[in-house]
């Protein structure tokens, strides 16, 4: 992997855009040096504000954690380092990675980098901007609910969710355990393979990692469609909203036929669709509770005053969290009360486990299933919110299968909109076969041939 910037230049871009964009929560004002050489040398990296980093402030974009200085290195800190990569900046997102937006960020909203009259997506909406603006060619992010892959297809980047377990989470201020994956942002499909097979991994420090062998993806990579079984979500696709976007992947279907990919088209019962937002909620927010309840003023991050432990639990939370992030909390406490949990949290799980079995059978019969990975394009600031409580569809909630499910899911950019911002696809593959889904998307992205910029876009 190369980079345009040295990591002091990619400090200085960032420097420069924060006033634009307000996507980094800290600059590394001087970057270390790192002599190690390897794939990432004098790679500038950007990491979301929920990876652990030694001495370098860690806030998960939340008051609670303002003043936070982690004493360790998170386990891909270490293998990036190790490769040659500097750490220039910790990235904007939602707080505590709750959102979709990133718009409730500690420092406030990232603005989209192709008009800041949009949002960027959450809620590792920072790390797609800076990437997006040419800061770095890597940004990592984490992805619990699409919380990358959104962000990618509104910012008009590469967006990767590897397989759960694919790589180490150890380090990671965690979100929803049974759904969180490390994953990151890229330019290029060249690049997305590379960073897998530093990233990927055991590490006995996360028991949930997978032993299985990181292939080399990058060697490996092969654009040839030929053959490859490739089912179009169906179900998704009836639904696409923006015209640009409807014409263009019907257009990109057809392109996949012309280079002898074999399409099929699959179909999912919209009542287990339906059930996609509630039961994510459900689970998300009882483990984040769960995971959460070490944020309390006394073992670290800020602390307010009080005349008991309860005073000083209770005015810490209350100060150190928003008010989106404690109703959150209420919900998961409420499904997790022990009179609730078979009617709420577990059947929640059990629901979950019907929506994954009929997701699985897409796959069947195909190597890749494809979806516009959004609807429309990003939204306007004022006009979106992250709603405590709304009506759901499951056409904007469709890539949270990839989380359930724990499958491999890439978001790349497909065209722009009549508006100037990017459309994007998405294509999620089998369990572990992270070479297929780099492979389509090699082919695919030989097909659409992205060469469009961002006006802020640092050359």
């Amino acid at each position: 992997m190369k980079s345009l910037l040295t990591p002091k230049q990619s400090v200085e871009a960032i420097k420069t855009l924060q006033p634009v964009l307000n996507a980094a929560i800290t600059i590394v004002e001087f970057p270390e040096e790192n002599t190690n050489d390897g794939v990432f040398a004098n790679v500038p990296v950007v990491l979301k504000d929920n990876v652990s980093t030694k001495g370098i402030r860690t806030t998960a974009s939340s008051r609670i954690l303002e003043n936070y200085v982690p004493v360790y290195d998170a386990t891909i800190v270490k293998k990036m380092k190790e490769q040659g990569a500097v750490i220039v900046a910790k990235a904007s997102m939602d707080e505590l990675g709750m959102g979709g937006t990133n718009r409730n960020a500690l420092i406030g909203p990232a603005y989209n980098p192709w008009n800041q009259d949009h949002i960027t997506g959450g809620s590792s909406g920072g790390s797609a901007a800076l990437t997006a603006a040419g800061t770095t060619p890597l940004a990592i992010g984490t992805d619990t609910g699409d919380s990358i892959r959104k962000p990618a297809a509104y910012c008009g980047v590469i967006g990767v969710k590897p397989t759960y377990g694919r790589i180490s989470r150890y380090g990671i201020v965690p979100y929803c355990s049974s759904l969180d994956t490390v994953g990151y942002f890229t330019t290029n499909i060249a690049d997305a393979a590379q960073a897998l097979e530093v990233l990927a991994g055991r590490d006995d420090h996360d028991m949930t990692s997978s032993n299985l062998p990181v292939e080399n993806y990058l060697e490996n990579l092969n654009g040839n469609l030929e053959g490859k079984k490739i089912a179009v979500f169906k179900t998704i696709a009836d639904h696409i909203v923006n015209p640009t976007l409807a014409s263009r992947f019907e257009q990109l279907v057809e392109q996949l036929k012309d280079r002898g990919a074999i399409i099929s088209e699959v179909e999912m019962d919209t009542k287990l669709l339906n059930m996609i937002a509630p039961v994510y909620k459900t689970i998300s927010n009882a483990e984040a509770t769960a995971n959460h309840s070490n944020l309390d003023g006394l073992r670290f991050g800020m602390r307010e005053n009080g005349e008991s432990v309860d005073e000083v639990m209770t005015a810490s939370r209350t100060a150190g969290f928003s008010s989106y992030v404690r109703a959150r909390f209420l919900i998961g406490s409420y499904s997790l009360f022990e009179e609730n949990q078979d009617r709420m949290f577990r059947k929640a799980q059990k629901i979950r486990r019907l929506i994954v079995e009929a997701y699985a059978k897409l796959f069947e019969d195909a190597d890749i299933v494809l979806t516009p990975a959004a609807m429309d394009t990003a939204p306007l600031m004022k006009e979106s919110a992250d709603l405590r409580f709304g009506e759901d569809h499951f056409e904007n909630e469709h890539m949270q299968l990839a989380n359930f499910s724990g499958y491999p899911s890439l978001t790349m950019p497909l065209c722009l909109a009549e508006n100037g911002l990017p459309l994007g696809i998405n294509i999620t593959a089998k369990p572990f076969a992270e070479q297929t889904m780099f492979d389509v998307a090699y082919g695919l992205e030989q097909i659409i041939d992205w060469k469009e910029a961002p006006a802020c876009l640092i050359k």
